[in-house]
């Protein structure tokens, strides 16, 4: 049974302290930077951390497969079902950051709806938006807790709990980092839904971060570097639950630092990449300025693999002028057609997939390998 989050009594000793605000500074000079081609950039590190979130609930899947699969699920084709989900977690992951973030209160209502569209796409979608009735826990077997890791409150406690973590959400006493911190162990901890906590959980850090005005704009990509350290950061939790808050909170501000510095790494990579995909359409085509070519261009960061009805509606320019720009961007060799097939066709952006693995694996964009 947790404690309130009110009722925690958070000392932060100067290493603690230091670790929060090395973050917070981390996390500002990611926002506070004047990046060209705003939202495109911005989905992209919301689309990174979405995946390693999902990453760390097993779910897996090649940055190539998946980018194939939203291109597919884009043109109203067949998707499998280990990708619907991650692009489900995608949508509920948006739907937590630009909606329940700016609402003027934070209401378990709010919770419930990002795990609608979280588990809507899900092998259980009758569960979606639900509360637990039942008791649920993690490890052991499947007939009782016995020898269970971890044993969450019963369901009669888990809406009290749902609001109190509320209530700390909307509560701006304690240094973002810290409070994010707390609120995502601690809705870890009531565990209230059958399937999907994890994925909610970190989508709350970003509540919390956006709510506080630490991130209006770009997702540090905390989940990368959660998802690469699994084992410890099952441990912060489980420290978290114990007698050592302070660990806990250091180790998600060390997590929150690194994927803060980690994506400004990569948005420069991305802003290098599409700087190079301008010099070759200029040699190949140079379209005059304002045209449909560019303006792909840059929308080309929020969709790796893009189709055409993607690619008019991202640029609002019309169809032919879009296709049109598509074929002078093959040419020019910034576009490669995914597949030989006419139906559905997508393009790939070149050199944009392989930035992407660098990132989803947690590695700086200037290591090989």
């Amino acid at each position: 049974m947790p404690v309130k989050l009110a009722d925690i009594a958070v000392t932060l000793d100067a290493e603690t302290a230091g670790a929060a605000s090395e973050a917070e500074t981390a996390i500002a000079a990611l926002n506070g930077r004047a990046w060209p081609a705003l939202a495109p950039l911005a989905r992209l590190l919301l689309r990174t951390e979405s995946v390693a979130s999902s990453k760390v609930e097993g779910l897996q899947l090649g940055v190539r497969e998946l980018a194939r699969a939203e291109a597919r699920a884009d043109a109203g084709r067949k998707v499998g079902p280990t990708a619907l989900e991650i692009l489900a977690n995608i949508d509920a992951m948006e739907l937590a950051i630009e909606q329940a973030a700016a609402t003027a209160a934070f209401r378990p209502a709010d919770i419930i709806a990002i795990h609608k569209r979280l588990m809507v796409a899900s092998a259980t979608p009758r569960l979606a938006g639900k509360l637990r009735a039942v008791q649920n826990w993690i490890g052991g077997n499947d007939h009782n807790p016995c020898g269970a890791d971890f044993v969450p409150p019963p369901p009669e406690h888990v809406g009290r709990l749902l609001g109190d973590l509320c209530r700390a959400v909307n509560d701006a006493r304690l240094p973002p980092v810290v409070q994010a911190a707390l609120v995502h162990a601690q809705f870890e901890t009531i565990h209230p839904f059958h399937d999907g906590n994890g994925r909610i959980g970190r989508a709350l850090i970003h509540v919390v971060l956006k709510r506080r005005g630490l991130a209006p704009s770009y997702v540090p990509p905390t989940s990368v570097v959660l998802a690469a350290t699994r084992s410890g950061y099952i441990a912060g939790l489980t420290d978290f639950r114990g007698d050592d808050i302070a660990a806990w909170i250091r180790r998600f501000a060390g997590a929150a630092y690194t994927g803060a510095r980690l994506a400004q790494e990569y948005l420069d990579a991305v802003q290098a990449l599409g700087e190079r995909w301008r010099g070759r359409l200029s040699r190949r085509a140079a379209p005059r300025e304002g045209a449909a070519a560019w303006a792909v261009i840059d929308v080309l960061p929020a969709h790796p693999m893009i189709t055409g009805p993607v690619a008019i509606a991202a640029t609002g320019r019309a169809r032919a002028a879009v296709y049109q720009a598509i074929k002078q961007l093959v040419d020019a060799g910034v576009l490669a057609p995914a597949s030989k097939s006419r139906r559905g066709q997508a393009w790939e952006a070149l050199g944009l997939l392989e930035l992407l693995e660098g990132l989803e694996a947690g590695r700086s964009p200037r290591v090989r390998g």
